[in-house]
């Protein structure tokens, strides 16, 4: 196994992503280190997010946006998207017993990874006065 190589910059922005409840963009990312006073360079902080998912610290969530996410949770969970605000939110609710096995057999395919978005209305914004 490859020893990993947590440089300060690295160790910082995997620090931001780990104490973030709301799975950031890298813009999202590069403000929070600016807000602790960091500057890092743009290259830096998307060069340290590639990094860090290499090596399995962190998974990197393609939604159906233009952006990725990242999450610093890596057991297995899934992920709902508010189709109003944006927010996403974890789904830690195990997907069906024998899905996977169907999904493979359906469709001829060795399955390497899931990732099931589902997509609602948050509970804030059905609240909220039209």
């Amino acid at each position: 196994m490859n020893k990993i190589n947590l440089t300060i910059q690295r160790k910082t922005i995997f620090e931001v992503v780990q104490h973030a409840d709301d799975h950031p963009t890298a813009a999202d990312v590069i403000d929070r280190l600016r807000g602790k006073g960091f500057n890092f360079a743009y290259g830096t902080v998307y060069n340290s997010l590639r990094y860090l998912t290499d090596v399995g610290l962190i998974r990197e969530l393609k939604l159906g946006e233009a952006v990725s996410r990242y999450d610093a949770r890596t057991d297995e969970h899934q992920h709902i998207v508010c189709t109003v605000c944006g927010r996403v939110d974890e789904v830690l609710t195990e997907l069906p017993g024998g899905w996977l096995q169907k999904a493979a057999l359906e469709t001829k395919y060795k399955i390497e990874h899931v990732q099931v978005v589902l997509e609602g209305v948050c509970e804030p914004c059905m609240t909220k006065q039209p």
